[in-house]
């Protein structure tokens, strides 16, 4: 495998089914606190987020649900550090995170955005190496623990044969893992995912979401997504962040955040929550007009 140390701007390996390792057990470092303190977000004139508070869970899979246009991904890019506050702050292990260099921070926090689009001809293994770039020195260019974790990265992914592929040849799929592999080799203790399952079909979302879950495992790396399936997010959160018109309406384990009432409060939709028969997490069984909800209006009669 060549590297391209040009274009270079975590690695784990396949599962094991053990129980998410902690810093103590594994010899890696804790990963690094991440919060938001009376955040207020702005585009313009329009306020998205509003006094927000938040506390990252570290070493844990954090997922963010509420409708759109509720604040979900704009607060995720404020703790990516790609949208500045108009007031509060965000802090990474108690520093506000605007004021930091921005290699530190590329260094502790990765960060996929919604439907990223890579050069026209791009190959898997030069976007992947594009990770590496906050490793990068003048002093220090491209060297074996880079070229170790690209490999690692596309292992992990599952997208090793894929890596002299131009990406723009990819299946969805394909490119969503190649993406993912890039924000691994990056090697961050935080990582965060802006809706990855976005425009996959089913098998392919599980794939995406299994392949989460493993790199949390393998080394307790913090993970915050964005999601719009609350089933999916009630199976593979190990904490829920429920939104609505740029707030925090409620957070915590699954079972105890995602509620009927909760999903009619943020989403305005009927429901019945029962328990999952398989990982017996909340089940949301949405309630439409012609399945139980309440009758249709009577046409309009002369």
């Amino acid at each position: 495998m060549t590297p391209h140390p040009t274009l270079a701007e975590t690695a784990s390996p396949a599962p094991d089914g053990s129980a998410p390792a902690t810093p103590a057990d594994s010899g890696t470092p804790a990963p690094p606190t991440l919060r938001a303190e009376r955040l207020r977000l702005t585009y313009g004139e329009r306020v998205v987020v509003d006094g927000l508070d938040l506390v990252v869970p570290p070493g844990k899979i954090s997922v963010i649900v509420g409708a759109n246009a509720c604040g979900k991904s704009t607060l995720l890019r404020a703790l990516a550090r790609l949208l500045n506050p108009a007031s509060g702050s965000v802090q990474l292990d108690g520093r506000a995170i605007h004021t930091l260099p921005t290699r530190q921070v590329a260094r502790q926090v990765g960060i996929l955005p919604q439907a990223p689009v890579a050069p026209e001809g791009l190959t898997v293994i030069d976007l992947v190496g594009r990770g590496r770039a906050p490793h990068q020195t003048w002093w220090r260019q491209w060297s074996a623990a880079d070229e170790a974790a690209v490999s690692a990265a596309l292992a992990a992914t599952g997208i090793t044969e894929l890596a002299d592929r131009p990406v723009d040849e990819l299946s969805g799929g394909q490119r969503q893992r190649a993406w993912i592999a890039m924000a691994v080799a990056q090697q961050t203790p935080v990582l965060l995912l802006d809706e990855p399952t976005t425009f996959l079909d089913l098998s392919h979302q599980i794939d995406v979401l299994d392949l989460v879950v493993d790199l949390n495992r393998r080394d307790g790396r913090t993970v915050v997504m964005v999601l719009h399936d609350l089933n999916q997010a009630c199976r593979y959160a190990d904490h829920v962040i429920a939104m609505k018109a740029g707030r925090i309406v409620a957070q915590g384990v699954p079972a105890e955040v995602i509620t009927a009432d909760l999903v009619a409060e943020v989403f305005d939709v009927r429901c019945t929550v029962t328990a999952d028969p398989l990982t017996g997490t909340p089940l949301v069984i949405p309630t439409g007009r012609h399945h139980g909800g309440p009758a249709a209006p009577s046409p309009a009669t002369d």
